[in-house]
C-alpha cells in the first residue's frame, strides 16, 4: 500500500581522513583519499534513505573544527568518518566535540592484498587505514564520545588508475559485510531522524488494569523526540460525521482488495462470516480513522476505549481492527490496548521496511516446539502469508462489543520480534529476538496467530523472556532485523537486550 505519510530522511555526514604532512610527500595521495571518500558518500547516497553532507578531507586540527562546524549547520544525525589513511587524532576529535552526532569510523581497506614486490611507501599509505583507529579510539573514549568501528573492503568495483594494485572489491565477502552494517547505521539513523518530531497519536485510554501497558508521555518524547498528541472520541466521532456514502464505497473496494471476507464454518462459533451490516460499519469507521489521521497529521496511533454497554462510543470502538489494520499497511502503525510502547516497536519495524505486527502470547505448541504469537487485531497486512481473513465476532473477548476482526498470520521465514517496556528508572528498554515463523496450523478464531520456534525450546526461551520484566506485547518483523535493531538502540541511547542467543 501507498504510504500515507513519508518519512523524514536522515543527514548524514561524511569525511576522510588523512595526514596534511603527507600531501607534499607523495603526489596524488590526497586526491586518492577524497576519490574513496567520495566513493562512500556516493554509495550512501544511492540508498535513497538519507541527505549526505560530505565534507571532503580532515587532515589537520583547524579542518577537524570546520568540520565539524559544517556538520553543526547541517544537523547531521550520523558522522560516517572514514579512516583513509593515517591521522592524529588530534586532527579528527576537534570534529566530534563540536559536533555531537553519533560517530562509526569506517576502516575500509581500498584492496584485499597489496602487490608486495612493487608497492612504495606512498601506495601503502593509501592502504593503512586501520592504523589510526585503534588511537582514535582511545582518544574518544578518555573524551567521553561514544563511537562505533566498521571494518572491511571499501568495496569498488574498478581500480583507479594510480593504483598498484587490483582494487575491483566489491564482490569479496568483507565488502559485502561491511557495506550491509553501513547500510544498517544508516536505516538506524532514518528512524532516530523519523521518530524526532513525529506524531503519535493516544486514542482514548487504557485497558483498566494492564499496568505494563501504562506510558509516561513525558518520558517518552524526552527519549525518542517524538510527540504524543491525546485524542477523545468524540475527535473520531467528529470524523465519522462527515463520512459520504462514495467513500464508504470505495473503502468497501478496498478491503476487499486486500482481505479475504470468509464464509467457511469456523471453529469457534462467536468467529463465523461478516455480516452486511458488520462491513459496512468496518469500512465507515475505517473512513474516518484514516481523516483523523490526516487531520492531526500522525505518525502512528495507539487506542482503546470500553465504551458504556450499547453506548455510541462502543458502537464505534467495535469497528476498529480492519481500519486500523489498513492503516498499519500505510506506515501508520496501529496499537490497540493503550499500548505506545509497543506502538513505537511497530513504528520503528514499519521505518525500517519489516513490518511489525501487534502481538502477544496466544499458546504454546510442545508438540511442535513452536509459540503461537498474535493478538485480536490490528495486524500488518504486508507481512501476511497470503490475503489476511475477516471474520465476524459475536464479542470481543475481555472487552465491550462485537464486530469484524483479522485472522492472518506472518509468512514463514525469519522473523525478529522487538519489544518495547519501561523500566523501574523510568527508561524505555528495548527486547529482541530474532527465530522462524512457520507454517503451523492456527485456530479460525478471528485472531492473528503466527507459530514461531525459537532457538530455545518454549520453556526455556520463555525463562529468559519474562526474565527481562517485558511489555506483555511486542512488534514482529519478518527478517532477522537484531544487529539493526541495536544500532537503533544505540543512536536513540535506549538500553536494550537480545535474547536467545
Amino acid at each position: 500500500m501507498e504510504k500515507l505519510k513519508q518519512t523524514k530522511k536522515a543527514r548524514i555526514g561524511i569525511y576522510t581522513m588523512g595526514l596534511k604532512a603527507y600531501w607534499n610527500q607523495f603526489a596524488g595521495l590526497r586526491e586518492r583519499m577524497i576519490e574513496y571518500g567520495q566513493f562512500i558518500a556516493d554509495q550512501v547516497r544511492a540508498m535513497d534513505q538519507a541527505e549526505v553532507y560530505f565534507y571532503g578531507l580532515v587532515d589537520c586540527p583547524e579542518e577537524g573544527r570546520k568540520a565539524g562546524e559544517y556538520f553543526n549547520e547541517h544537523n547531521v544525525d550520523l558522522i560516517l568518518a572514514h579512516a583513509g589513511t593515517y591521522v592524529t587524532s588530534a586532527s579528527v576529535l576537534p570534529v566530534h566535540q563540536i559536533c555531537p552526532a553519533f560517530t562509526v569510523i569506517l576502516n575500509l581497506q581500498p584492496t584485499a592484498r597489496i602487490n608486495y614486490a612493487v608497492t612504495t611507501t606512498g601506495e601503502w599509505l593509501a592502504h593503512c587505514g586501520a592504523c589510526p583507529v585503534p588511537e582514535l579510539a582511545n582518544a574518544f573514549n578518555r573524551a567521553g564520545i561514544s563511537c562505533r568501528i566498521v571494518n572491511g573492503l571499501l568495496g569498488m568495483d574498478h581500480t583507479p588508475e594510480i593504483s598498484m594494485t587490483d582494487e575491483n572489491t566489491a564482490e569479496r565477502p568483507e565488502a559485502k559485510r561491511a557495506w550491509k552494517e553501513i547500510g544498517e547505521w544508516v536505516k538506524a539513523a532514518s528512524v532516530k531522524a523519523g521518530l524526532r518530531g513525529s506524531r503519535f497519536g493516544f486514542l482514548g485510554g487504557y485497558y483498566c488494569g494492564m499496568l505494563d501497558m501504562y506510558s509516561d508521555f513525558a518520558m517518552f518524547q524526552g527519549q525518542t523526540g517524538a510527540h504524543v498528541e491525546v485524542l477523545e472520541m468524540c475527535d473520531l466521532n467528529r470524523q465519522l460525521e462527515t463520512v459520504t456514502e462514495e467513500e464508504v464505497a470505495e473503502k468497501k473496494r478496498e478491503i476487499e482488495e486486500f482481505f479475504i471476507i470468509t464464509d467457511d464454518k469456523a471453529a469457534d462459533p462467536l468467529a463465523q462470516k461478516p455480516t452486511p451490516e458488520q462491513l459496512e460499519w468496518s469500512a465507515r469507521v475505517a473512513v474516518a480513522q484514516e481523516k483523523l489521521v490526516k487531520e492531526y497529521d500522525l505518525d502512528a496511533l495507539c487506542y482503546y476505549y470500553h465504551g458504556a454497554p450499547g453506548g455510541a462510543y462502543e458502537k464505534l470502538q467495535s469497528g476498529f481492527i480492519v481500519g486500523h489494520s489498513l492503516l498499519t499497511a500505510k506506515g501508520i502503525p496501529c496499537a490497540g490496548e493503550g499500548d505506545l510502547k509497543t506502538c513505537l516497536a511497530m513504528k520503528i519495524c514499519d521505518m525500517v521496511g519489516v513490518g511489525g505486527s501487534f502481538c502477544e502470547i496466544v499458546t504454546t505448541d510442545y508438540v511442535d516446539g513452536t509459540i503461537l504469537l498474535g493478538h485480536d487485531g490490528p495486524f500488518h497486512l504486508a507481512i501476511a502469508k497470503g490475503k489476511p481473513y475477516l471474520r465476524g465476532l459475536g464479542l470481543y473477548h475481555g472487552k465491550q462489543g462485537s464486530g469484524v476482526s483479522v485472522e492472518a498470520k506472518v509468512r514463514p521465514g525469519a522473523i525478529t520480534n522487538l519489544g518495547c517496556t519501561q523500566t523501574i528508572e523510568g527508561t524505555l528498554k528495548l527486547t529482541i529476538t530474532e527465530a522462524e515463523a512457520t507454517d503451523g496450523t492456527i485456530m479460525t478464531i478471528g485472531n492473528t496467530q503466527t507459530p514461531v520456534r525459537f532457538k530455545k525450546d518454549p520453556d526455556a526461551y520463555m525463562d529468559e523472556w519474562f526474565a527481562e520484566a517485558p511489555t506483555h506485547h511486542f512488534a514482529m518483523s519478518v527478517g532477522h532485523n537484531g544487529a539493526l535493531f541495536e544500532k537503533i538502540g544505540q543512536l536513540l541511547k535506549v538500553p536494550y537486550v537480545v535474547l536467545d542467543k
